[in-house]
């Protein structure tokens, strides 16, 4: 998975394996370990050193939080948004808070939740097939599918809501 990162004012690209046990960023190579704890901490261990990650906000693209708790803001771009800049749209991705929206006109291939479904950050919602390409629609938050809005073969709106997730805490 490939994003890009603006952390005080400077762009990082961030590449994570399959399994989530390496990432290289700008261009180190680093092992890395995720553990999330039942209180909502996030332990990342990074090559030799270990972050704690806290108070996690998601807005669209900003993610607000603490590591080690100092308190951080970023903007981050994954491989979709990063696909729609080259392609020459602008993806101000503005989503609500647990709203899943189409980037652009398409249609649903494949919808991967149901009502009730717990979600986490990056989790894959739904596949829109739009410009003959296949698009992975990702979570952006963690919490309990609210409404899955649209169906299997259904043509979609940019910006149409397709599904709405009830963050949690």
């Amino acid at each position: 998975m490939q994003f890009e990162t603006e952390l005080k004012d400077k762009n990082h690209t961030v590449l994570l394996n399959e399994d989530l046990t390496e990432a290289k960023v700008n261009e180190n190579t680093f092992a890395v370990h995720w553990t999330r704890q039942p209180h909502g901490r996030i332990l990342l261990r990074m090559g030799n050193e270990l972050y704690k990650i806290d108070n996690v906000k998601i807005e669209g693209q900003k993610v607000t939080f603490t590591v080690n708790g100092h308190w951080n803001t970023v903007v981050v771009k994954d491989e979709q948004e990063l696909l729609l800049e080259r392609l020459g749209f602008k993806t101000h991705t503005v989503i609500s808070a647990g709203r899943v929206r189409a980037p652009m006109p398409g249609k649903i291939l494949e919808i991967r939740v149901k009502q009730g479904d717990q979600v986490e950050p990056g989790d894959p919602v739904v596949i829109l097939e739009a410009m003959k390409m296949e698009n992975e629609l990702k979570s952006p938050v963690a919490g309990i599918v609210e409404t899955v809005d649209v169906q299997v073969n259904e043509s979609v709106d940019k910006n149409q809501t397709l599904i709405e997730i009830k963050p949690r805490g």
